[in-house]
């Protein structure tokens, strides 16, 4: 039986669109349903709260990034394992990438998929205007299936009664499926990066189970389970996926490593290769047998203490470079591939030394976009000229880049050069940019 998906948007970042969403897999899930979590574009920290929600793992779902036939493939899996998908949005619900700004955006994710959009409304400081916002939204593109609305962060019964009135003057067709009351004890802590991660937010279980009772006493699940639909796209397409770094690949994973695709993952799996996991923060060095490694991204500029004094890890790290062995770094991963990494007070700490490369938390400046991305050089991922979709997301600097090859040439969304990215020496190469897809039909 094919599962049915539904979207949960919002017009604009903050309205509390993540929390809904994990709390309302939360419910589902206690209910009985099969269920599967998603999230369009590229965020990963989101979806740490709908994997913990779920007790499954959230894919992302990127229009921008991914091939045709890889997106399609993943959403008919998403269906063909659950009874609902249910997934979260980004940003607000037209925002996109492209110099028109709707391109990868939500409503091209519901547009493509076929999945109902449900938008999740904070309305603190907002009463019956609240009725001309949402008929902006509901007409402002008229093929888009905009189902219905979930108030949110309601103060009480008397703004409860005017978003009912408005709502009921103004736009008498359009369905309300609940209002979720303020609550003070729904929120999330954040940082430099956006939320924190579910994995490392002590509270996090406690908060998602809030917010799924509050779900379950203010929404009307059986109508929002009743507009599900399954997907319109293609699904019959056969998938090509990025060449794992080896076939036993050694994978850093802790709080220092945390940003990892599970797309990416499951495409080397579904290619033969054996993942092996192992904690830095630890003290733990990359496996012996392995044949490659990948340090994924994460938050090593909150860790660098630990990591420099981390001596067991470094000298595995070292041992399989001194092999041979494929050692690849994003983002985080690539930070740890350098000699030195500044912490925010401007205090140095040594990293592993295989990249030339010195990278500073102290000069903060966003780095934040879509990356397309071409091979300069020969690596297990690819020959010169291969190409990549992908996206970076930090505020780390460069300090230093010297006597080593670049990885990469890469251009933003709009195809606006960026020059040379990341740095190869050996087998030893990485860069900021977080692979998502390869760009072979992209680009």
């Amino acid at each position: 039986m094919t599962g049915r998906g539904l979207i949960l948007a919002a017009p604009a970042s903050g309205s509390g669109k993540t929390l809904v969403t994990a709390g309302l897999l939360r419910h589902l899930r206690r209910c009985g349903l099969r269920i599967a979590a998603a999230k369009a574009g590229p965020d990963f920290i989101d979806t740490s709260f709908h994997t913990a929600a779920a007790e499954t793992p959230c894919i992302n779902l990127d229009v921008w990034a991914m091939r045709p036939a890889l997106l399609a493939s993943l959403v008919a899996e998403l269906e063909a394992t659950a009874d609902i998908v249910l997934c979260e949005g980004v940003m607000g619900l037209f925002d996109g990438t492209d110099p028109d700004g709707e391109a990868g955006s939500t409503a091209e994710l519901a547009r493509l998929t076929g999945w109902p959009v449900v938008l999740v409304v904070d309305v603190r400081g907002q009463g019956a205007s609240v009725a001309a916002l949402l008929r902006g939204f509901f007409s402002h593109q008229p093929l888009l299936k905009l189902a219905g609305v979930i108030f949110n962060r309601v103060s009480g019964e008397r703004h409860r009664a005017i978003l009912a009135n408005a709502i009921a003057r103004h736009l008498p067709d359009l369905t309300c499926f609940g209002m979720l009351p303020e609550d003070p004890e729904l929120t999330l802590p954040s940082r430099h990066l956006g939320l924190v991660p579910a994995g490392e937010f002590t509270d996090a279980e406690k908060v998602i189970d809030r917010c799924a009772v509050q779900i379950g006493a203010h929404c009307h699940i059986v109508r929002l389970l009743d507009l599900a639909r399954s997907t319109a796209l293609d699904t019959g397409a056969e998938v090509s996926w990025i060449p794992p770094l080896g076939q036993r690949i050694a994978i850093a994973r802790d709080e220092a490593f945390c940003f990892v695709y599970p797309t990416l993952l499951d495409g080397w799996r579904r290619q033969g290769a054996e993942l092996a996991f192992f904690s830095p923060l630890a003290d733990e060095p990359p496996l012996a047998s392995a044949d490659s490694v990948y340090l994924p991204g994460g938050y090593p500029e909150l860790w660098a203490e630990r990591l420099a004094s981390a001596d067991a890890f470094i000298a595995g790290l070292r041992s399989a470079t001194a092999d041979g062995k494929p050692v690849y770094g994003e983002c985080g991963g690539y930070m740890v591939l350098g000699e030195v990494l500044l912490d925010e007070a401007g205090c140095a700490h040594r990293m592993t030394h295989l990249l030339p490369l010195v990278t500073s938390f102290a000069e903060r400046r966003l780095h934040l976009g879509y990356r397309c991305a071409r091979m300069l050089g020969d690596t297990p991922l690819g020959t010169p000229g291969a190409r990549f979709r992908g996206h970076e997301f930090h505020y780390a600097a460069v300090v230093e880049e010297h006597l080593a090859d670049r990885l990469l040439s890469v251009t933003d969304a709009a195809g606006a050069a960026l020059g040379g990215c990341g740095l190869r020496r050996g087998s030893v190469f990485g860069s900021f940019v977080h692979l998502i897809d390869r760009g072979d039909e992209l680009d």
